[in-house]
């Protein structure tokens, strides 16, 4: 029981303990996830140098004897007969090979790669990407959408950890050593405390952010969102990224809408025209062309109109252009700044999740991110095993008392914000119920 004259805050009270406990058993279940969340996530930040890694082959060639990107298209398409052309990929630096991505009939898609010289010098299943299959341990733990639950469930559990750790850190007293940094003359487990509470406490914002901004593509989470922003009217248009194991993690998959059938439309200019206005324009790498009724990554498909498009990371260099297919002329153009302020708020999170939108400076800051939370979370389970009674899971114990009137407020709200806590949260306190009712009937 809470004394009359014992704060809440107080490592003796009932609410103290209560968060304690809620923090050791969130933490408990989150680590493996973590482990391999942070090390895919810290990799997935260098997608950029990843992907230019693996096309080495196609780089660099030489630019005598150039043929137009119409000869290229044809040298692809002779290739690989009965597929549909879906989209023609700039080159991003001179002597580097056009990209061509064709859908065959039964959906399945390549990337054929063709020299300055139109001579087709490799292909690819995209999907084999090493960063397509980061970003799928990543999103959904190659087990799809159970995977993608599973991981939205412990980035839930995570925030939960992270918002009851805060609580447990603030001091009580308020002292600076061992608060904001930790005291280095201690030793054992006193120090590693002190590591992980100052360390949590620095590294609780960042991976908040983290979190929070991964959370719009989450099968569940994002789900909830998109009903929220269409049905609701919040938002005018289609999102650009897709939600789930299917439609990839912050849309790193590269999977297209299934081949459609061809659709026949007005003869029009030939792709090289619309690849020199394309350049003409300086989109960000990658930057796409797609022909008429092509399927897109993002939204439905283009219509009876070329697009030209940047598919960059960083969304706040997004940006594409549409062109009549007959007179070339400009239709409309879209980038980042016409968008409504949620999406805006959203892709800005989106990039920087992926560590693109700032640069190397982003990536360097996920990195250290990701190495600290392996780090605290690692320090956690030290200090666990140091006060861990032996034959004993050493979890803080089940403490008597009534719950107060904030800590179920706040329960609410969490469960509301985050679906898949708030269902898993019925399971925990009915767990929590039955250890309970257990303890009384062992004392009586």
């Amino acid at each position: 029981m809470v004394t009359r004259n014992q704060s809440s805050a107080t490592p003796g009270s009932h609410a103290y303990r209560t968060i304690w406990r809620w923090h050791f058993y969130a933490g408990l279940f989150v680590l493996p996830f973590i482990l391999i969340l942070s090390v895919t996530g810290a990799i997935y930040l260098f997608k950029p140098q990843i992907d230019r890694w693996q096309e080495r082959a196609y780089q660099g060639l030489v630019t005598t004897g150039t043929v137009s990107p119409d000869r290229q298209l044809s040298a692809a398409m002779a290739a690989s007969p009965g597929v549909r052309f879906n989209y023609y990929r700039l080159p991003e630096r001179p002597g580097d090979a056009a990209m061509i991505h064709v859908i065959g009939v039964d959906g399945a898609q390549r990337d054929i790669f063709v020299s300055p010289q139109g001579k087709v010098i490799g292909e690819r299943d995209p999907s084999a990407k090493i960063s397509e299959t980061i970003a799928r341990i990543h999103g959904s733990l190659l087990i799809g959408s159970w995977g993608d639950w599973l991981v939205e469930l412990a980035a839930s559990w995570t925030i939960v950890m992270i918002l009851t750790g805060l609580y447990l850190w603030w001091p009580r007293p308020f002292r600076f050593a061992g608060t904001l940094w930790p005291r280095l003359s201690l030793k054992g487990r006193p120090l590693l405390k002190d590591i992980h509470r100052a360390t949590g406490f620095w590294l609780a914002g960042l991976v908040l952010v983290m979190l929070a901004s991964g959370l719009p593509w989450a099968g569940v989470w994002g789900s909830t969102f998109k009903w929220t922003r269409t049905e609701l009217g919040l938002v005018n248009g289609p999102q650009d990224w897709k939600v789930g194991a299917e439609g990839g993690h912050a849309g790193h998959h590269s999977g297209m809408q299934m081949a459609m059938p061809a659709i026949p439309v007005k003869a029009g200019l030939p792709l090289s025209v619309f690849v020199q206005k394309a350049k003409a324009e300086h989109l960000a790498f990658p930057a796409i062309i797609l022909p008429p009724h092509a399927p897109q990554r993002f939204g439905p498909p283009t219509g009876n109109e070329w697009t030209a498009k940047s598919e960059a990371q960083n969304r706040w260099l997004g940006r594409q252009v549409t062109y009549d297919p007959a007179t070339g002329g400009e239709t409309g153009r879209r980038g980042f700044d016409d968008q409504h302020v949620i999406d805006r708020i959203v892709n800005t999170g989106v990039a920087w999740h992926e560590g693109q939108l700032f640069g190397w400076v982003n990536q360097l800051i996920g990195v250290l991110t990701a190495i600290a939370l392996i780090a605290v979370s690692i320090l956690g389970v030290l200090m666990w095993l140091k006060r861990r009674p032996q034959g004993s899971v050493g979890a803080p114990p089940v403490v008597e008392g009534k719950a107060r009137g904030w800590m179920i407020t706040s329960l609410v709200v969490l469960a509301l914000l985050l679906p898949l806590f708030g269902a898993s949260l019925i399971f925990v306190l009915a767990a929590e119920w039955l250890c309970r009712r257990s303890i009384l009937s062992s004392r009586s």
